[in-house]
């Protein structure tokens, strides 16, 4: 099965709706141990998936953002752990690509590395004592300049795929300046490692453990980008409410199949034709249409967009990830409420669901940001 020779979305998206299920099947297990998914990520090299968003040019496919959030909802339904992993990835590998960030020889090897070899990338930002990168916090992760490149050292939390990742892009403040930028760090150095420390609530698969740097000797040209307080719009950020959308979907369909077969002596049928199990279920799936309409309306647009309309989107895309995800968790509460105690034994992945998909408030934009931002747009307009 290999995504990379399918000529239509259509059939991209039949091959991954075949190799998902085993996703699914894997996912109590990997929840309950708190381990990383190698299988899965093994499953989407083989088939090619991580070069679907490298850019044609570069040997990728280089498909649209909102048929990128249509395969990551599919995985997310299956497996919400691996969808969230594997869509930084993706959604990077888009964005450095379409924005030409790095310098073109740079990007070029690893766009190969990824077609060729399925290699990951992933960002590494998070500090304990700076918290979220979208905060604006100087990293304690510093460069160092040396007579052949750069050494740097440090440590980074919350870095998503850290098991199986091939490249780190680092943010670290550079040492003597004002300046911070981004490194490309490959795992193979001498200094690199992993300490597993991820041990969290939900999203218990995502190997968001810990990036140690103890000075990872860098060429110059691995400096590849210098970072300013200007922030572009940025689509791909919306695989973050896909993945939560998904994992709403799965509890829903899993809440409906329960209650169209579960029949209680107490009554005749079942409690799919009770009144107050239709309420729960019609408003979950009103939430669901809702949530799907503005998150792909919002990423068509943004494939319709040249660059400069797409940076006029911040607050628009910030807006889509607080209602789909704020959605999606009300939807997974009325899918628990319809199961009933039924939800919170251990044999039905709605637990799972609930916990993983409050993880979505805590990825950026977090919620107070987007409603100071759409505050800021009104008041604008009405200067």
């Amino acid at each position: 099965m290999d995504l990379a020779t399918c000529q239509t979305q259509r059939e991209r998206l039949e091959i991954l709706e075949k190799i998902t299920p085993a996703f699914k099947e894997r996912a109590a297990e990997h929840d309950r141990a708190g381990t990383f998914p190698h299988e899965n990520f093994k499953t989407l090299r083989e088939a090619n998936y991580p070069g679907l968003t490298v850019p044609k040019k570069y040997g990728g496919q280089g498909i649209s953002l909102s048929e990128m959030l249509e395969l990551q909802e599919t995985i997310a339904h299956a497996d919400g752990s691996t969808a969230l992993s594997i869509g930084w990835h993706m959604g990077l590998a888009m964005q450095l690509g379409e924005n030409e960030t790095w310098d073109e020889k740079t990007y070029a090897a690893v766009a190969r590395d990824i077609v060729e070899n399925g290699a990951l990338l992933n960002g590494a930002a998070s500090e304990p004592a700076t918290g979220s990168p979208t905060r604006g916090g100087r990293p304690e992760t510093t460069a160092t300049k040396t007579e052949n490149g750069w050494t740097i050292s440090g440590r980074k939390t919350f870095t998503t795929l850290a098991p199986t990742l091939d490249y780190f892009i680092v943010s670290a403040g550079i040492e003597g300046r004002d300046e911070v930028g981004n490194f490309l760090v490959h795992r193979s150095l001498p200094g690199v490692s992993v300490d597993h420390t991820w041990d969290a609530l939900g999203m218990r698969a995502t190997g968001s453990d810990d990036l140690v740097l103890e000075n990872v000797p860098l060429k110059e040209e691995d400096y590849v980008q210098a970072m300013t307080p200007q922030k572009e719009a940025a689509g791909w950020l919306l695989h973050i409410p896909a993945c939560y959308f998904g994992i709403a979907e799965a509890a829903l369909d899993y809440s409906a199949n329960y209650a169209n077969h579960y029949s209680p002596n107490s009554i005749e049928g079942t409690i799919a034709d009770l009144p107050n199990i239709k309420q729960k279920i019609g408003e979950a799936e009103l939430m669901r249409q809702r949530s799907r309409h503005f998150l792909y309306s919002v990423a068509n647009k943004w494939d319709r967009s040249d660059q400069e309309a797409r940076q006029q989107m911040k607050t628009e895309l910030g807006a889509v990830k607080h209602a789909v995800v704020n959605d999606a968790v009300d939807i997974v509460d009325l899918a628990m409420r319809v199961a009933g105690a039924k939800s919170l034994q251990p044999d039905t992945p709605l637990g799972r669901y609930y916990r993983d998909v409050r993880a979505g408030l805590h990825n950026p934009p977090m919620d107070d940001m987007t409603i100071m931002q759409l505050a800021g747009d009104v008041f604008g307009r009405n200067e």
